[in-house]
């Protein structure tokens, strides 16, 4: 029996290149869902999929996860199509204008935290937010509610007694504790939306493991490492990329975070894929790591969350859920 997999930002990036690895895995075995935003893209990425495996199965689903409207008829619709979906990733996201702090970064260029400062971004980004129709923060609704939202409406096809279905949060380097304020689950107040989003992801998935295991879903959280995507590209002008690329190769000789390419940062993801989702760490981030030599491997790493913010974020989300439902 096929496993179903639905990957929501499949059209590009990691999201394609986890598409691409399962189906060089098993083609017959796995039958995807690509939910994306712009359906004139998501047809190009399944035409390229079905170019390489034309056996495979490979749906679309058009879903916009910073609209409320949208993902609640995307969900009605999987509901319809799919008795079960084996495993969920949430790896659609966005970082909006991003603001590179020129300064800071020459500063740190020559300090001891230089691939730090690469690998994660910290202290030299920043991202100006905006308001959806919905009226939420645009960051936090694509990149945390609209997904915790969408596992909500989903849980008729993910939860089944004696059968597992597995959540995997794509999160980031750049989640920080010190960008994420329990007052603020927003991230109104700042100027770094898409780290708040990705720490928030950390802390839900861990609530959603102690509210939904014992229904047979469990949640993991993913680091693809430094990977160049189209989201990575619109940091900087593309000539400077064309400058410091070199310099991340070599990086790459003395450190296992800077992965790359979007095939290198699937690997984590695609690791999950072959585990047994009971025997993971709902405490540990599963990191893509490659070495220096170009070999690919997958690492947990204990996340800096706490069981009680958890709990107090899915509340929150709980009432925003709530809120938000009662104005459509």
């Amino acid at each position: 029996m096929k496993k179903v997999v639905l990957v929501t930002g499949a059209n590009s990036g990691i999201g394609l290149a986890l598409c691409e690895r399962l189906l060089s895995q098993d083609t017959e075995g796995v039958q995807l869902c690509l939910a994306c935003r712009n359906m004139r893209r998501a047809q190009a990425a399944r035409a390229a999929l079905l170019a390489a495996h034309p056996t495979a199965q490979v749906d679309l689903l058009q879903m916009d996860t910073s609209s409320i409207s949208s993902i609640i008829s995307a969900a009605q619709e999987v509901k319809v199509r799919y008795d079960q979906l084996d495993y969920l990733y949430l790896n659609a996201g966005i970082m909006p204008n991003p603001q590179f702090d020129v300064k800071s970064f020459f500063k740190g260029l020559f300090s001891s935290k230089v691939i730090n400062m690469f690998a994660t971004g910290e202290g030299i980004l920043t991202q100006t937010d905006c308001v959806t129709p919905d009226g939420l923060q645009e960051v936090f609704a694509t990149n945390l509610f609209g997904h915790f939202l969408l596992v909500r409406e989903l849980e008729p096809v993910l939860c089944h007694a004696g059968q597992t279905s597995q959540l995997v949060w794509t999160s980031s380097s750049n989640a920080h504790h010190s960008a994420f304020n329990l007052e603020d689950i927003q991230h109104q107040i700042g100027s770094q939306p898409y780290s708040s989003s990705k720490y928030a992801s950390d802390l839900l998935s861990l609530a959603l493991n102690m509210h939904y295991n014992k229904q047979g879903l469990y949640s993991s959280v993913i680091c693809p490492g430094f990977v160049m995507t189209n989201l990575t590209y619109g940091i900087l002008p593309s000539f400077l990329w064309m400058l410091l690329m070199p310099i991340f190769w070599l990086i790459r000789i003395f450190t296992n975070t800077f992965t790359l390419t979007p095939y290198n940062g699937a690997e984590a993801l695609l690791w999950l894929f072959k585990q047994k989702p009971e025997s993971l760490d709902p405490y540990a981030k599963y990191h893509s790591l490659t070495s220096g030599f170009g070999i690919n491997y997958t690492q947990p790493r204990k996340m800096d969350i706490d069981l009680e913010s958890s709990e107090s974020l899915y509340e929150k989300l709980l009432q925003l859920e709530r809120d938000v439902k009662s104005k459509l």
